[in-house]
């Protein structure tokens, strides 16, 4: 009868072990983050010279990823985008509002806002 006993108190324990696991692993799981920027260059020379540089490396450092960066665009249903369009992915989305309140980005964002108009939003990603 003892050993009956310890035995499922041992079964017990390990499903509360597991369901706790699979709880925290759960929230964990953020889905990723992704920021599409539409940008109408005004200053093309100053913007590559002056404004890349240092958005480059501040998306960089902030564990930005480029999925897409300028290239041929194209409307296929409502308004057309804006000449340069840039897709980012981001690990999640506290991530990306790191990103965002972070002073190089900032610093970068008032450099770029002398050579381009800017329209620029964050999505999250559907968890898989």
């Amino acid at each position: 009868m003892n050993r009956n006993i310890t035995l499922g108190l041992a079964l017990v324990a390990g499903a509360a072990l597991g369901a706790a696991a699979v709880q925290t692993l759960h929230a964990q799981a953020k889905p990723q983050a992704f920021s599409v920027v539409e940008i109408t260059v005004t200053n093309q020379d100053g913007y590559n010279k002056d404004y890349i540089p240092p958005v480059t490396k501040a998306i960089q450092d902030g564990g930005g990823k480029f999925i897409a960066r300028g290239g041929k665009t194209f409307s296929y249903e409502g308004a057309p985008p804006a000449q340069r369009i840039v897709l980012l992915q981001w690990e999640n989305l506290d991530k990306l509002q790191a990103f965002q309140n972070s002073p190089a980005y900032k610093s970068a964002q008032t450099i770029g806002q002398k050579y381009a108009t800017f329209r620029i939003f964050g999505v999250e990603g559907v968890s898989p």
